[in-house]
């Protein structure tokens, strides 16, 4: 069974290419590492809040959206 975490990363993912943004660009635009965008996205790294706030005004969903 696929953990919290990882549940999140794919959403996020799915929500990111549904935009057509690389994990690179999205990183850029979030001002935050590639490597760490793969880790969130992959499930091995929990985004802040704070984060999770910027990811889905960046990729124009609500936060509530991730769930």
């Amino acid at each position: 069974m696929a953990t919290t975490k990882k549940k999140l990363g794919r959403r996020i993912q799915k929500f990111r290419k549904g935009l057509g943004y690389t994990q690179e660009e999205l990183a850029e635009k979030l001002d935050i590492s590639k490597t760490h965008m793969g880790h969130v996205e992959q499930g091995r790294k929990s985004p802040s809040l704070k984060l999770m706030e910027r990811i889905a005004k960046t990729l124009r969903i609500k936060l509530s959206e991730f769930f």
